[in-house]
């Protein structure tokens, strides 16, 4: 699972922050497949952690 995760964090701070990208904004750098795929994993690690809880 912290595979899915860890990709996830790799779009966090250059997403967020102005200066996160050295060249340009931070939309010319991720496309729709990017955002597919992190929702994706998004949903998949929301899964796991929602049926952590319930199973806690």
């Amino acid at each position: 699972m912290d595979e899915r995760a860890r990709i996830l964090d790799n779009y966090y701070v250059p997403a967020r922050y102005p200066n996160g990208h050295v060249e340009g904004p931070a939309y010319e750098h991720y496309g729709s497949l990017h955002s597919s795929q992190a929702l994706d994993r998004a949903r998949t690690v929301l899964g796991f952690v929602r049926k952590a809880l319930a199973d806690g």
